[in-house]
């Protein structure tokens, strides 16, 4: 009987250590459950996304015109400021006149001689006519005569256009403008000789309306041959950060113009050009700017800010806010993206909730807090909320 005592008492004490145990069981499940995790969220839209084609252009001027002088001379008066407008048909420089002047004095000159002579010439050969016909002047006589005559009419077609050649010199002394246009730099000043037709004197830009010359890859080719066929494609001109300045966004955009004939076959791009009218002279010859092609709209698509989509080896997916405060994970198909927001071609509607922020913590069927206190309030919230 001794014996049979000491045996229980352990097995008694073993199975109060096993009862203890299994007590403790369900607070340690309890120190395991996964907290909330706070998130920042959007909600998904319907809205009209364009497709554009971005790409860095550069301004050309519409038209680029040198001015030479037509004669050699000297430079009396410039008319002009460095840099200024000016219109087609101002006076830009006077030459000096007064060369042209007397060389014009002078064929009219040789040109009123000659005619003089040609009176005499003719009667003389009238009467050598008369006489060669009722057979008393020689033929001889009578061809001296007739080659006389017709010899000073060819001096006197010659003087007419060493007098037409002339004017031309006098009005070539005063230099005007052949576009309308901005002037560049002075090459020449007053007072110099300028040697036609190599001096170079000023070049002018025309910048109203103006280009924006830029490149696309050659496989966007039948795209935008197949648009231009229905309307005219729309090219809108940002600065090179992508700002577009709001003060001046009607006055850069413009219509693709021009498509080159042929692709750089070392860059594997073809060449376009925009006409804008830059009403303002917000572009300039030589900026380079962004260049943004719109090319199609895609009506009614369902955009999300692209923080939103994640990308795993499975592809891309977003979480989504449900009723009950817990999120899914769903697989998406992301289409382009815009101004920050990527088209979601399949895996959420318009007017769900996806999370913008916090996705690292987030596993399908987590528990999230919104700032907004509740989830209805997030639901119905037109922009971004914030979390806690």
């Amino acid at each position: 009987m001794k014996i049979i005592v000491h045996a229980v008492f352990p097995l008694v004490a073993l199975a109060g250590l096993l009862f203890g145990c299994s007590k403790e069981s369900p607070g340690s499940a309890q120190t395991t459950k996964r907290p909330t995790v706070p998130i920042t969220v959007a909600r998904a839209e319907s809205k009209d996304v364009p497709i554009e084609l971005r790409n860095i252009g550069n301004v050309e001027a519409y038209a680029t015109v040198t001015i030479r002088s037509q004669i050699t001379g000297q430079i009396v008066k410039i008319h002009f400021q460095e840099g200024q407008e000016v219109k087609q048909g101002d006076l830009l420089f006077t030459i000096d006149p007064r060369p042209s002047e007397g060389a014009l004095r002078q064929a009219e000159a040789d040109l009123k001689r000659d005619q003089a002579q040609l009176v005499s010439v003719r009667l003389e050969f009238d009467r050598q006519k008369k006489l060669f016909e009722s057979n008393i002047a020689s033929k001889d006589d009578y061809d001296k005569a007739e080659a006389a005559f017709h010899a000073l009419e060819a001096s006197i077609m010659a003087d007419e256009a060493s007098v037409s050649r002339a004017k031309l010199n006098v009005e070539f002394t005063a230099i005007r403008a052949p576009i309308t246009g901005r002037t560049g730099n002075l090459m020449v000043k007053q007072g110099n000789i300028v040697k036609a037709p190599d001096d170079a004197l000023v070049t002018i830009n025309q910048v109203q309306p103006i280009y924006v010359t830029f490149s696309v890859p050659e496989q966007d080719l039948p795209a935008i041959r197949k648009q231009m066929r229905t309307a005219p494609l729309s090219v809108q001109i940002e600065a090179p950060s992508g700002n577009l300045r709001e003060d001046a966004a009607n006055l850069e955009r413009g219509d693709l113009t021009f498509i080159d004939n042929s692709v750089d076959a070392t860059t594997a791009r073809i060449k376009l050009k925009a006409t804008l009218p830059n009403k303002d002279n917000a572009l300039w010859p030589g900026q380079f700017v962004q260049a943004v092609l719109l090319l199609d709209t895609i009506r009614n698509a369902t955009v999300v800010p692209s923080q939103a989509v994640q990308a795993s080896q499975n592809g891309d997916f977003v979480f989504v806010v449900q009723d009950n405060s817990k999120v899914q994970k769903r697989t998406v198909t992301a289409g382009l993206s815009n101004n920050g927001f990527t088209v979601l071609e399949t895996g959420v509607r318009a007017g769900e909730t996806v999370v913008l922020d916090g996705q690292l913590r987030l596993a399908d069927g987590s528990v999230v807090t919104i700032s907004s206190g509740n989830l209805s309030d997030a639901l119905n919230a037109p922009a971004e909320i914030k979390a806690q």
